[in-house]
């Protein structure tokens, strides 16, 4: 049965998904946002899909046991695979990424290095790239030391020190000396191909070493922390600086929900949690680069318009969303949605999400290009906009499809807009500015304290004279709208524990939806949770809930959108960005001072 146990390998161009047997079920190319050459993560039962196709399997015979493990602090994957007879192989896998020639050298290509670690293993590789998302069949052609799988859109090459024709026929043979694969675009290798993936191994190793030494870690969970920051860092599209939520498709929130969508665009939301996290790691990299594709699109946006919660990773505005009908699904659970009809909605939360993510470019100076007040201007057209319209219904952080109204996190990211303004527009030296920006943010901020507060409730709401619950109002408190001794702040966490705590989890919201009431919790609320707890003083019990969802992570300490409350399984899109973000800034709020230990 298919499972979210999988490993990421990529370098912020393209990510591929590699089950526990070292299968790769799941690789979009050219890019995050292209279509699957390896989709059969999507094709219903995963052993059966294999089987099928749309897979890159190198299967070990008799084999009855697989251990996986990253090779410490980078996203190269090791499996080692054992038989029944004792046999054993060793299959590494990873995307090359290091720096050339003074350029980063990221080339479209997946690295597979198999060899044998015990006994005579006999090993079978079955490679079936899928194209047209299912529908087109490749031409396949060959050459001395390459197979080729053309399709309508693209071509893929694998250049191979094996016998090409075992692969081409899956034939099982003796694995008696190691074999490298190189797969990716239709480009000839010139130099030796074991050399080639020595070399970019030992290369990509050193590169991602050098940039998890460079990391602002806790003392406590630092495993835990790098490997959450080195999979964000993963759904970073380099090449226009966009931030990925995830790497998957239609992986439903909840078993034949219909809660099925396309997370491989950049929210503008999203990217925020990411590129803030990052920072606060010191991977300030992440922010320049981010910085660059905010510009573009705050430029292509005309004076006075409404900002799109998400954009293409390559700037594009329309992400036109339709149903595939040539795959099943993740566990035969569709539909598999191409695309994303949210990119129509109006969430006016954005306006804040995008002046949060870039303020720190203001006051770091460390940032080879900082805040001016050219960027100022940019973001003040948007700063205006959002006063205008943060008391205006919008389909709120959780996209409700069918009903609009004023959503009490989308005012409160329009007050954060504001008030970030005010302060850059401080630093700045323009203090008429700064006085205006600061008028407004406090009348934004009565407004929201009179408007969205419910006595029953006995904490905010999540609409403007809303008697509902809502999780982001978690973030309260590190938005920097109230202090966390604050009553009503702690009002507003106790009613959340008390009306969406599951367990130890944590849901958005329990009003019926446009599918219905929720059923899975949604991680990053529970991270948000145990955050709040500690700001509030209850900061033991934060540590104990924290300990408790970290064990919700897959075998390689990554985590999907949704857990169940009930048996833990993920479900949702994977790997989520939001999640591995608030792992990270629940552990840098928890942990220890590296002064009190050393």
């Amino acid at each position: 049965m298919s499972t979210l146990d999988l490993g990421l390998i990529g370098n912020c161009c393209f990510g591929a998904l590699v089950d526990p047997y070292a299968r790769i079920v799941w690789c979009c190319l050219p890019r995050f946002d292209g279509e699957p050459v390896f989709d059969a993560l999507l094709r219903g039962d995963q052993d059966e899909a294999v089987a099928a196709g749309g897979s890159f399997a190198i299967e070990l015979g008799g084999a009855v046991k697989a251990e996986q493990r990253y090779v410490p602090n980078t996203p190269v994957l090791v499996t080692r695979i054992t038989a029944d007879d004792g046999a054993a192989i060793e299959i590494t896998d990873f995307a090359p990424r290091f720096k050339r020639h003074d350029r980063m050298f990221r080339p479209t290509t997946i690295v597979r290095h198999v060899r044998p670690v015990a006994g005579l293993p006999r090993i079978r590789i079955r490679i079936s790239p899928s194209f047209g998302w299912g529908s087109a069949e490749p031409q396949v052609t060959r050459g001395s030391n390459h197979i080729r799988w053309v399709g309508p859109s693209q071509t893929v090459r694998l250049t191979t020190d094996a016998v090409p024709s075992y692969i081409l026929d899956q034939t099982w043979f003796l694995l008696d000396a190691p074999v490298s694969m190189l797969l990716g675009a239709d480009e000839s290798l010139t130099d030796s191909i074991p050399e080639t993936a020595r070399v970019f191994f030992d290369d990509t190793v050193r590169y991602w070493r050098d940039w998890t030494r460079s990391l602002n870690i806790p003392f406590e969970w630092q495993d835990e922390v790098i490997r959450s920051a080195i999979t964000l860092k993963l759904c970073t599209f380099e090449e226009t600086g966009a931030v990925i939520a995830a790497m998957t498709t239609s992986i439903p929130e909840a078993p034949n929900s219909q809660r099925n969508w396309d997370y491989r665009y950049c929210w503008l939301r999203d990217a925020y949690f990411v590129v803030h996290t990052l920072n606060r790691l010191s991977a300030t990299r992440t922010l320049e680069h981010y910085l660059r594709y905010i510009q573009n699109i705050v430029a292509k946006t005309a004076e006075g318009a409404v900002l799109q919660p998400l954009y293409s990773i390559t700037l594009d505005d329309r992400i036109e969303e339709r149903i595939v009908d040539t795959l099943p699904g993740y566990r035969g659970m569709g539909p598999v949605r191409v695309g994303n009809a949210a990119y129509l909605q109006v969430q006016h939360d954005v306006f804040g999400s995008v002046i949060l993510a870039v303020a720190q470019s203001f006051f770091d100076t460390r940032l080879t290009r900082m805040g001016d007040e050219a960027l100022y201007r940019q973001l003040a057209r948007l700063g205006r906009v959002a006063v205008e319209r943060f008391d205006v219904p919008d389909a709120g952080i959780w996209e409700l499809r069918t009903r609009a109204s004023v959503h009490t996190f989308s005012a409160l990211m329009c007050w954060a807009a504001a008030d970030r303004l005010a302060r850059i527009a401080t630093v700045l030296g323009l203090d008429d500015e700064a006085a205006d920006w600061r008028a407004h943010a406090e009348t934004m901020h009565a407004r929201i304290c009179d408007e969205a507060w419910s006595d029953e409730l006995g904490g905010f709401s999540a609409t403007f004279g809303g008697q509902d619950l809502d999780a982001s109002l978690l973030l309260i408190h590190e938005l920097g709208f109230l202090k966390g001794d604050d009553p009503r702040y702690v009002g507003t966490v106790e009613a959340i524990e008390k009306g969406l705590k599951r367990g130890n989890h944590v849901f958005r919201y329990d009003a019926p939806d446009d599918f219905g009431t929720p059923e899975v919790a949604f991680t990053v609320c529970t991270f948000w949770f145990i955050e709040a707890l500690a700001a509030i003083g209850r900061k033991d019990e934060a540590r104990q809930m924290f300990e408790e969802i970290l064990a919700c992570r897959n075998s390689l300490g990554l985590l999907s959108e949704d857990v169940d409350p009930v048996t833990g399984e993920l479900w949702g899109n994977f790997p989520q960005t939001y999640s591995m973000v608030g792992l990270i800034k629940c552990a840098m709020r928890l942990s220890r001072p590296w002064e009190d230990v050393v």
